[in-house]
């Protein structure tokens, strides 16, 4: 077994460990990345990357469905399946490639294998130990395992990206992002979908109004939604899978020819041996302070989607990466703030969220200016025949900032942007509504979801 030092190891070669990279080689210093898989993570190769790809394919479906509106006639569309997952296969062949390239011109030295920790700064792969001045932990997230019978059953997100057979009929058990997002291109194109939610909510994290109008969008498409169920087995039925769930004390059943883990994902951190690097951790959360350093051992940072205190997205993980390169390099002194990070769920419409939901404001007992808007009949919606075009923006009435904002469809996921801009860097309601946007755009109804003064 051979020994070998470096100032950096770094687990997990996605976009939160190249993000580590940056500033590090910059410094000069020198960095392992270790990865078991294809670099990039499960953002570019298994994620929101192939993903959008599909909701690409939902948006043009949904555009042929509002044809006659513009008075063009098309007959029924017919997607092919396969084709479009060979499409999605071939658009992010290159990613890992082009990755390791960047990785080589940047001298990170790329070791493949799953690493373990073999004391409180040494990682373990294969026949070599790795000495570290500091270890990242950035193993990403895998999908969260259900205490159901039969989960075996279920496939996942990443199952879903490369099955070229379409099937007629879909249960999510499960309502949050992945359900939402799969669902509506499922059955966009033709297919049964059913989204279980153990919770009265789905997206239990996202304003509820906002949510309610994109589940409305969701059963207009066809989708049924039930909420408040419990899961209890999931069996072979012939060629097709039982769901047997109650809800309100009811026992019922529900077939498909796919049953998919929507339930989300959890940091994949189970095999490092954390133990042996004494990582402090509750059931894989691993305790991090302010500045994403394990509270238990100061040479351990995090980063990306294992952090427990944020959420499990792609920029957040660069994000973070960047700034555990900082505090490598400059000492423990960089902090991140994820208030201002706007968000997108990709159904299609989308729902795009940033800062605090109305109920969040409100526990902090904050006087507030909330502005609700139903826009569908605004003049731009009218014009793209929009389904659904919902805003809800959140106003500090003392100091007139932007403490969030939740739109439902009208160009949402690109106007969420601008609000992001607003809570970061204090922009008022009033400056907002003073600035001149080009028209005719979604942008210039932004000055409109927010009052008049």
């Amino acid at each position: 077994m051979t020994r070998d030092k470096f100032d950096v190891v770094i687990l997990g070669g996605g976009n939160a460990g190249i993000g580590v990279t940056g500033p590090a080689r910059r410094a000069g210093l020198s960095v392992a990345m270790i990865e078991s898989h294809e670099l990039g993570g499960t953002c570019p190769n298994r994620g929101c990357t192939p993903k959008k790809i599909l909701v690409a394919a939902g948006q043009a479906l949904h555009d042929i469905e509002r044809a006659s509106v513009h008075r063009i006639s098309v007959g029924k569309p017919r997607l092919d399946w396969a084709g479009l997952i060979d499409r999605e296969k071939e658009m992010i062949k290159d990613i890992p490639a082009n990755l390791a390239g960047a990785m080589a011109r940047r001298n990170v030295e790329v070791i493949r294998g799953r690493g373990t920790f073999m004391g409180p700064n040494a990682i373990r792969v294969g026949d070599r130990v790795l000495e570290a001045g500091h270890v990242v932990i950035a193993t990403g997230s895998k999908p969260r395992p259900l205490p159901i019978e039969g989960a075996g059953h279920m496939t996942t997100s990443d199952d879903m990206l490369s099955e070229r057979e379409f099937p007629a009929s879909v249960i999510f058990v499960g309502g949050g992002v992945i359900s939402l997002e799969f669902g509506h291109v499922y059955a966009r194109a033709g297919a049964s979908v059913t989204i279980l939610e153990a919770l009265p909510q789905l997206l239990p994290a996202m304003d509820a109004d906002a949510v309610a109008r994109l589940q409305m969008e969701c059963e207009r498409i066809g989708i049924q939604v039930e909420t408040s169920v419990n899961v209890e087995r999931i069996e072979r039925c012939g060629s097709r899978l039982r769901v047997v769930f109650t809800q309100d004390g009811v026992e019922h059943a529900a077939e498909a020819d796919r049953v998919v883990n929507g339930a989300g994902r959890i940091a994949n951190v189970d095999r490092l041996d954390l133990a042996a690097g004494r990582v402090e951790h509750n059931n894989g959360h691993i305790a991090v302070d302010r500045h994403l350093r394990s509270i238990s051992n100061a040479k351990v940072y995090m980063c990306g989607d294992a952090v427990p205190i944020s959420p499990q997205l792609s920029p957040i993980a660069t994000y973070e990466g960047d700034i555990v390169g900082r505090n490598i390099v400059e000492g423990p002194k960089h902090s991140p703030d994820y208030q201002s990070m706007a968000t997108s769920v990709y159904t299609v419409p989308a729902l795009a969220s940033v800062g605090l939901t109305e109920a969040a404001a409100r526990r902090k007992g904050l006087p507030l200016d909330v502005h609700v808007n139903d826009m569908h009949d605004w003049f731009s919606a009218r014009t793209y025949a929009e389904t659904v075009a919902w805003s809800k923006i959140i106003v500090d009435r003392a100091s007139d900032r932007i403490l969030g904002a939740h739109l439902v469809g009208h160009a949402g996921q690109e106007l969420i942007n601008i609000f992001g801009l607003a809570v970061r860097f204090g922009i008022t309601a009033k400056e907002i509504r003073e600035n001149v946007y080009a028209y005719p755009t979604f942008s210039a109804d932004i000055k409109h979801m927010l009052g008049h003064r």
